[in-house]
Parts: structure tokens; C-alpha cells; sequence
């Protein structure tokens, strides 16, 4: 049935560890990973407990495809109440550990309490042990990563883990699985950190995913494997330039954010593009994660002989054209240093670039820097500099550990902070593409680009290609987008393969893995289902409807040149229709026939 059909949970507190039975009567409406995660913490945690509390639970969650050849199936995800937006918070990450927690024969493993001192969880095929981590509490992602492989006794041990941003509850501190991977977004390291737990370490695994229909499934991966790799994103693009291979794209139309979204072309992109990696020798090779065909890590390294992975696009972005920087060198070690340190750099970049608005118009004072760097756009001393304050949370970096939007809040200056429910946006204008805009708003994690990847047909024509510009029928493309994410976050697949694949290529991976008596549109309301339980989460959190909105810059202050020039995004006119769509009344609040129609409540 494509589960291993075990939970772990594990309480923190009390040291005790359980081994529960896998709710089969919920996989079908919820399918895993992401889907069914978010259904036990709906079931289990108050929506208004305090996120770093001991009440919260943290949840790592794999779903059906996970530990299969079905292409990228390797991902897992961490669900849990978020700090950053006060929400439901699920942030998806690949690599390999996914698949190596699942072939030691458990779907899921359910945090609760909060460990006296420094702990770590230890799972292989027989054992499963809270052990101590004082040794590696207080080291970087890379170094923990090490000692506890060395402790595992298994060379091949596969280890996810937090650095101090965690430690010191950085509300945008992520959790690193292998130095390089990360479950980036929504501070689901703080509450990893807020508990305790310094790392999980799954040693050696020895069981597979069971498949239903395994002729079904083979035939299945092996068409969509054929359409992934003769597809000019997913078998050409991203293999190449990796994500970066946008940077140029983007900023040809005017929607690469610059200075804080004070501009939307960058006017050094070359320099610091994903042709540049390639052109500067930084490049080592391509990496992939498991069972993945397309490889679109990078493996780096600087002249320095420092060695990492990345910059990505959204990395490369953040500490580039959002801070004015064109240093490569710098915004590649920032990279490095998110990970060993354990921060999503999205928002890391981000809240940097809020910084320098904030001190180049007079609202941060000089005297506030202590001995650092003047945070002005384009030094690049500053994102290295203020990232390791962040971290430490000294001096100014204790704001600004708080995220872009606290930091401004504390200035009485929210204006300034790009973030939809108070998590950065990362790098597309919305006032170029407006369904994205769109998709930022409406988002249950906060700004976020991949819960409804917009730019596919507004940028990159795929399934078809939208004028970016305009605003008619971007809702139901939105709505679309958000439930096929859904699936794919809860089958265990990464997104990127959206690029080549549609609903009817997933629908016959699950179908064969699982024996569910899907049609496509049975699977699609799953996808609503996931959705609309996530949405209810969050208003029970506190989590208004006026919160589904874009900072004012993106809806009132035109672009001021290129080919967005006059553009705001015109969230008024997608909004009403997107609610409608939904089943939702006008102020966004799903209405009890809905709820019931998804057997929600």
C-alpha cells in the first residue's frame, strides 16, 4: 500500500517513545507526508498555543512515493506551528534522508514535549534511542552532522539537524538534513531548538516501500521519467544552471526584486547569474537528491578553497539583487553560512535587506551597529557580517533574528518589510507576475513561492503560456496550483518536476504505489482538502483574512522603470474571485458546507 504503516512518537519530556499503528483510514483523504501531518497537528494542538512552547509538536512526515524510483522520491517534510507566521508552518526538503528514515520502517515521527537537556533522536532498523547532544549543542550543521555519523558507528548515516540559529530560536532558523538540504521555511528549526532536540540520525535502514501494483508503477515511472528528461526545463535548464537558470529570465522582465522591491531589475545580474557560477569556475558538478533525474544541486567552490552547495536562485537572490550586492564570492559564502548555521537564507537575505532600507533612510541609527558595517545596499561585508549576528543574536541580530517584519515592526515601520503573514517574499515582483502576487497572498505559510508556482505559466509558458501582466482567470490558475502542490508535497515528490509532469502522470504513480480507487478528480480534492485544513488552522490560530493581502509598496507604489514601468499588482481584482472559486464566503472564511463537503468537521 506504499506505507510502512508506523508511527514513531516520541515525548521529549518523559523520554518515552511509542510505536503507534499508520491511520490507513485517513491516507486516502490525506495521503501523507504534508496532507496527513497537517491533519494530526489540526487533530492534536491547540492553533493558539505559543509555537516555542512544549505543547506545540513538531512532525517529520514521509509520504507513500517516498523510498521509491518514482523520480525524486525521496522527500520529506516537517510540520508543525510555525514562529515566523503564528500558523500552520510545513517546509518540504530532499536529499536523502527521507528515504533512509522511511527504509527503517516508519512513515512519521511525532515530537512532543521538550527535552531537560540537549538530545538527539537515533533510529535504525532495530533501535530507536533518545540520546544525549550537549557534545554538539552549540556547533554548526556541518560539524554536528559529523560527530553524530562518527557516534552512529554507520558511515552511511544520514543526519538532520539544526545550528545555532535554531539554538538561539532564530524564528526563521531551518533544519539541515545532510549540510546542504534544509526544511527552510517557517522557523521549523526554532521549534526544533525550542524543544531541545539538536538532531534525528537514521542509521542503517532495510525495508522497502511496498507497491501495490508494481508493473503498474514501473510502467508509470518509466513514462514520466521519458517526459521529465524531454522536457527543456527539467532535462535541460535546471540540469545545466541549476535554479539559477532564471536569473536572467527574470530579470528581463522586470521582475527580479532589488533593493527591498525598491526596483525590479537588477542592474548586475550577470555578475552574479547562474552563467557567471559556471563562467568563475565555481562550479564543481551537479548534485541530485534521491532517485532524482534531474540533479539540480551545485556543488561549489571559491577560490578560497571554502566548499559547499549553491548559491541557488532564491539564495543567490536574497543576498544579491534584494541586498544590491554583486559580489558572487560574498552571496556564494552566505549560502555556505545559512546552512552551517541553520537559517532559511530567503528570509535571512530578506530581513537583511529591510535592515538596510531601515539604516539608509535614517530609522536604524549608526550607533546601533555596535562595530559592524554600515548596512547600506550593496556591501557585501554586511551579509556576512550580519548574518553570523543573526545567529548569535548580538547586538542588532537579535532583531533582526525575529524576521524582516518584526525587526520593522520594532521601528514602527512595517512598511518596510516585504512579508505576506510576516515571512519574507522571495524573488518574483508580484507587480509583473500578478498571479504569483496572487498565490503570495493567499498562501498558508506566508509568502511563499512554492505552494503555487505561477511563474510556470506566467514566465516559463508551462502547461501554457499567460501574460503575466494581466489578472483575468489567475485565480482559478492559483487554486489549481495550490491542490496539485498539495499532492505532490504529500506523496513525497519534489516540485520541480511539475515542470514535466500534469496531474494525470501523478494520479498514475499513486494509483499503482497505493491501490487507491482514484480519478483525477478525486485526487484534486484531496489536494482541496489539504488546503482548506491547513486555511482552518490558521484562522483558528488568529490568522485573519485581512492577512491575505501584499505589503503596500506592491500594491500602491508603481515600478519605476522596465517593462513592468507602472505596474502594481491588482490583488482587488483577483481576490473576490479566488474566494469565490474556493467555496469560501466574501471575507475568506471556508464556509460549514464546505468543511463538510471536504469531511473537514
Amino acid at each position: 500500500m506504499a506505507y510502512m504503516g508506523k508511527i514513531l512518537r516520541v515525548n521529549l519530556s518523559d523520554k518515552s517513545i511509542k510505536k503507534e499503528e499508520f491511520p490507513k483510514e485517513l491516507a486516502k483523504k490525506y495521503l501523507g507526508g504534508r496532507g496527513l501531518a497537517s491533519k494530526i497537528l489540526f487533530d492534536e494542538v491547540d492553533p493558539k498555543v505559543d509555537a516555542l512552547s512544549p505543547e506545540n509538536k513538531l512532525i517529520f512526515a514521509t509520504g507513500p512515493l517516498t523510498l521509491t524510483n518514482a523520480p525524486t522520491g525521496g522527500r520529506y517534510m516537517v510540520i508543525t506551528k510555525g514562529p515566523l507566521t503564528g500558523g500552520i508552518a510545513s517546509s518540504n526538503s530532499g536529499g536523502f534522508f527521507g528515504a533512509k528514515f522511511k527504509a527503517t520502517g516508519y512513515d512519521m515521527i511525532i515530537f512532543e514535549g521538550k527535552s531537560e537537556k540537549p538530545a538527539y533522536l537515533f533510529i535504525d532498523d532495530t533501535t530507536v534511542e533518545i540520546r544525549e547532544a550537549s557534545h554538539v549543542w552549540g556547533k554548526g550543521t556541518e560539524d554536528t552532522t559529523d560527530i553524530l555519523t562518527a557516534d552512529s558507528g554507520h558511515r552511511t548515516a544520514n543526519v538532520a539537524c539544526i545550528g545555532p540559529a535554531g539554538e538561539n530560536l532564530s524564528n526563521f532558523a531551518a533544519i539541515i538534513n545532510e549540510k546542504t538540504r534544509a526544511a527552510g521555511r517557517t522557523g521549523v528549526g526554532a521549534v526544533m531548538g525550542s524543544k531541545n532536540l539538536k538532531a534525528v540520525v537514521v542509521a542503517s535502514g532495510k525495508f522497502k516501500t511496498p507497491i501495490e501494483n508494481p508493473e503498474g508503477f514501473k510502467a508509470a515511472v518509466k513514462g514520466n521519467l521519458k517526459t521529465i528528461k524531454e522536457n527543456g526545463v527539467t532535462g535541460e535548464g535546471l540540469p545545466a544552471l541549476g535554479t539559477k537558470v532564471l536569473d536572467n529570465i527574470i530579470n528581463e522582465i522586470g521582475a527580479y526584486p532589488t533593493r527591498n522591491f525598491i526596483d525590479s531589475q537588477f542592474e548586475h545580474t550577470d555578475e552574479v547569474s547562474g552563467e557567471a557560477l559556471v563562467e568563475k569556475g565555481y562550479l564543481v558538478k551537479n548534485v541530485a537528491c534521491y532517485a532524482c533525474p534531474i540533479a539540480c544541486g551545485r556543488k561549489t567552490a571559491l577560490p578560497d578553497g571554502a566548499k559547499g552547495e549553491g548559491p541557488e536562485y532564491e539564495v543567490g537572490w536574497s543576498y544579491g539583487a534584494s541586498c544590491g550586492v554583486n559580489d558572487l564570492t560574498a552571496i556564494t559564502r552566505a549560502g555556505y553560512m545559512c546552512n552551517d548555521l541553520g537559517f532559511d537564507a530567503i528570509s535571512a537575505g530578506a530581513t537583511i535587506a529591510t535592515a538596510m532600507e531601515l539604516y539608509e533612510k535614517g530609522i536604524i541609527k549608526k550607533e546601533e551597529l555596535g562595530p559592524g558595517p554600515e548596512l547600506k545596499f550593496g556591501s557585501s561585508e554586511s551579509i556576512i557580517y550580519y548574518t553570523k549576528l543573526m545567529a548569535k543574536r548580538e547586538g542588532i541580530g537579535d532583531k533582526m533574528a525575529d524576521g524582516a517584519y518584526r525587526l520593522a515592526e520594532s521601528y514602527g515601520h512595517t512598511e518596510y518589510a516585504m512579508t505576506v503573514k510576516k515571512q519574507e517574499i522571495p524573488a518574483y515582483d508580484p507587480r509583473v507576475v500578478q498571479g504569483q502576487g496572487l498565490a503570495y497572498a493567499t498562501n498558508n505559510r506566508g509568502g511563499d513561492h512554492t505552494r503555487a508556482y505561477l511563474i510556470s505559466p506566467e514566465v516559463l509558458g508551462i502547461p501554457e503560456k499567460l501574460d503575466s501582466q494581466q489578472n483575468e482567470g489567475k485565480a482559478g490558475w492559483v487554486k489549481a496550483f495550490q491542490e496539485l502542490t498539495a499532492i505532490i508535497d504529500a506523496a513525497g515528490l519534489c516540485i520541480f518536476t511539475s515542470f514535466a509532469l500534469g496531474a494525470p502522470d501523478y494520479l498514475a504513480l499513486i494509483k499503482n504505489a497505493t491501490g487507491f480507487d482514484w480519478d483525477e478528480t478525486e485526487m484534486m480534492k484531496t489536494g482541496e482538502r489539504i488546503w482548506n485544513i491547513e486555511r482552518e488552522f490558521n484562522l483558528r490560530a488568529g490568522i485573519d483574512t485581512d492577512q491575505d493581502t501584499l505589503p503596500d509598496r506592491l500594491l500602491n507604489e508603481e515600478i519605476k522603470s522596465g517593462p513592468g514601468k507602472g505596474n502594481v499588482n491588482r490583488l482587488d481584482t483577483m481576490l473576490p474571485e479566488y474566494y469565490q472559486l474556493r467555496g469560501w464566503d466574501k471575507k475568506g472564511i471556508p464556509t460549514e458546507e464546505k468543511l463538510k463537503e471536504l469531511e473537514i468537521v
